[in-house]
């Protein structure tokens, strides 16, 4: 039997879960418990070939993971037959000194915690699923994954904000970089699509879903990346506002009265996408686009400016570059903001086949022309598969 891995994604009031099996990249089961807390709660199992969905009141974290396992069960996935070796989970933000797959003590949990203003709507909702787990299943090693692993080593230059490097050095104040997971991931699937050593080659990779962010990568390493201190820097997202002056925040606080708390509230739900167009799922934004909305025209065109701005530092950062990929929800799906993103960058050595972007094709996949200098491609993200691997090295 194939080792399996329970990778756990917990939100405030989801959890994401995927029983993976490391070694062939298949996932066995995976779901999602979803609006905990509420009086009508969902959970849903996909496991071969069944599809289960539960609706009931689930009253927290705990209650939810173990309703996952009792319908895993039903469905004939009992976990002591499925071969299961670890439990990974997806932890946003590690600071400076988590940055490898480390397994979960109670330090690390302490840790993860103290961590929680860089990363408000991430880390303790990551340390509610950690104790949970660690409850209900004590007798696996439960191993922690960070976003910020993969930019842990951004040179210097790209790392730094230039403040006074007494606060800074004091508080920890630098450039960490997130969805470092899916960026490494992504990386390593381009030299794989393109048959290149990792090494031999530059590369640009777009992580567009409702968080986004941009890396440029020169021979498999990170050199810059679009989030910041938190994941609030860089693009436009589905609810958080990306660059913003930050002279925005002491004019908001002095003139506007409003609090620290309302401010941080303001730039990470109710900005971006959601923001500027009332919408955050590209689908409904495309939609009423189409039906003359004129605020979620210019929240598309925002959300496009900012990224091709970023795709052009990149260009300049790396020199040359050789690919450029996309991934995530909308930069598997949407071919919309693939082409906008592009479009007229052809004398930069960036050229789509708008057939083959508009082709419905699944999977990894080049959409540029055959005469385009730089590759571009929609390669799918696995971040379950790369924490399931992670976790067994170090277990």
């Amino acid at each position: 039997m194939q080792p399996t891995v329970l990778v756990l994604n917990s939100g405030s009031s989801s959890v994401k879960y995927s029983l993976v099996q490391p070694d062939g990249g298949g996932s066995v089961a995976h779901g999602i418990a979803e609006r905990i807390g509420a009086d009508q709660s969902l959970v849903k199992i996909e496991f071969g070939g069944l599809h289960v969905r539960r609706e009931q009141s689930i009253p927290d974290h705990e209650a939810a993971l173990r309703l996952v396992f009792e319908l895993l069960a039903e469905a004939g996935g009992h976990l002591e037959t499925l071969g299961l070796v670890a439990v990974g989970h997806r932890v946003v933000h590690g600071g400076l000194d988590l940055y490898r797959p480390t397994v979960i003590d109670d330090a690390v949990v302490a840790r993860i915690n103290d961590l929680a203003p860089l990363a408000p709507l991430h880390n303790p909702p990551a340390v509610q699923g950690i104790e949970v787990a660690r409850r209900i299943l004590p007798d696996i090693p439960h191993v922690a994954v960070f976003d910020t692993a993969f930019f842990h080593d951004l040179p210097e230059a790209a790392a730094t904000y230039a403040i006074d490097r007494d606060v800074a050095r004091q508080w920890q104040i630098r450039r960490y970089g997130f969805h470092g997971t899916s960026h490494r991931y992504v990386s390593e699937q381009a030299a794989e699509f393109i048959g290149a050593p990792i090494e031999s080659f530059n590369q640009i990779v777009l992580h567009l879903g409702n968080g986004a962010s941009a890396s440029a990568i020169a021979g498999g390493r990170p050199v810059d990346t679009s989030m910041g201190l938190t994941p609030m820097e860089g693009l436009v997202m589905g609810t958080r506002s990306g660059d913003v002056d930050p002279g925005i925040i002491s004019y908001l606080w002095r003139r506007a009265a409003m609090s620290v708390e309302d401010i941080d509230g303001l730039l990470n739900r109710h900005s971006g996408v959601l923001g500027l167009g009332g919408q955050m799922d590209f689908r409904d934004l495309h939609r009423r686009i189409e039906s003359g909305d004129e605020d979620a025209k210019l929240a598309y065109d925002v959300y496009i400016h900012r990224l091709r701005k970023y795709i052009g530092a990149y260009l300049a950062v790396l020199g040359h570059t050789d690919v450029v990929t996309f991934t995530a929800g909308v930069g598997e799906n949407d071919a919309l903001v693939r082409r906008d993103a592009l479009t007229g960058l052809a004398p930069l050595g960036i050229e789509l086949d708008e057939h083959l972007n508009d082709s419905p094709a699944q999977g990894a996949r080049r959409i540029s022309a055959d005469k385009s200098p730089t590759t571009v491609l929609v390669i799918p993200t696995n971040e379950e598969l790369a924490i399931a691997r992670a976790c067994l090295t170090v277990i």
